[in-house]
């Protein structure tokens, strides 16, 4: 999709901020390292650091790329814009700590003196699943507010695909997330030992952006397939016999 705007705007602006100072808040806690053990203690952290840091940098460039190819900027754009941030900032401890749990195992550093309980940790996939939902899902809005005004933005036939594609995309994401929520709250009653499924669901966003990649690209190929079809038929008009 070519883009169709140049210029940073504010809300444009606002929000960079605002994911810089996310992206602050997961590493806000971690104090300056003073001996050699602080030091290691702060790079056990690196792994969660990492992973919360690709999941913000996915949603922004998500964001990024809806203002890069749309001119536009509503109050319907403004208001979805502010929610986001709004989640963002929001999960961003609640992130943080969920990845410190699952790597916790792994680098040998504790999060908390107790061991959590299954409902904890139940909670903790459910507090995060609505996140993802709620994120991708006011993404989703986006496009289709987009996708709703396309006579008006101009949008090739392309482009309209495109659309399309993102919002399936975000809406894949979202489906994810309200699944694992769903599997967590279950299982924690019927089946507990069974409550990590929730988090592996989170695996299969691969094969959801796989499917609708593939979709997308089908689709893309028809209507270019249409489009070129189109524009030969006055050229096949012109030079037939009078």
């Amino acid at each position: 999709m070519a883009p169709h705007r140049r210029e940073v705007s504010r809300v444009e602006g606002v929000s960079d901020a605002v994911f810089a100072f996310a992206v602050t808040l997961l590493v806000v806690s971690l104090e300056l390292p003073k001996t050699y053990t602080d030091l290691m203690q702060a790079i056990r952290g690196f792994p969660a650091f990492a992973v919360c840091f690709a999941l913000l940098f996915q949603v922004w460039w998500r964001h990024y790329r809806f203002f890069r190819n749309y001119d536009l900027e509503d109050a319907h754009v403004i208001v979805l814009t502010g929610l986001l941030l709004f989640v963002v900032l929001f999960y961003v401890y609640p992130l943080k700590f969920l990845w410190t749990v699952v790597f916790s195992p792994f680098v040998g550093r504790p999060i908390a003196d107790e061991i959590l309980t299954v409902r904890e940790v139940s909670r903790l996939f459910e507090i995060y699943g609505l996140g993802v939902a709620a994120i991708f899902g006011i993404l989703a809005a986006m496009y289709s507010h987009a996708y709703a005004r396309r006579g008006g933005l101009e949008l090739t036939a392309l482009e309209i695909v495109d659309t399309r594609i993102e919002i399936y995309r975000n809406l894949g994401l979202a489906a994810i997330g309200l699944l694992s929520v769903a599997v967590a709250a279950i299982t924690a009653v019927a089946a507990p030992r069974f409550v990590v499924i929730a988090g592996y669901l989170y695996f299969t966003i691969g094969f959801s952006e796989w499917g609708i990649g593939e979709y997308g690209s089908r689709l893309r190929k028809r209507v270019a397939a249409d489009v070129t079809a189109a524009s030969a038929e006055p050229n096949r008009a012109d030079t037939s016999p009078a």
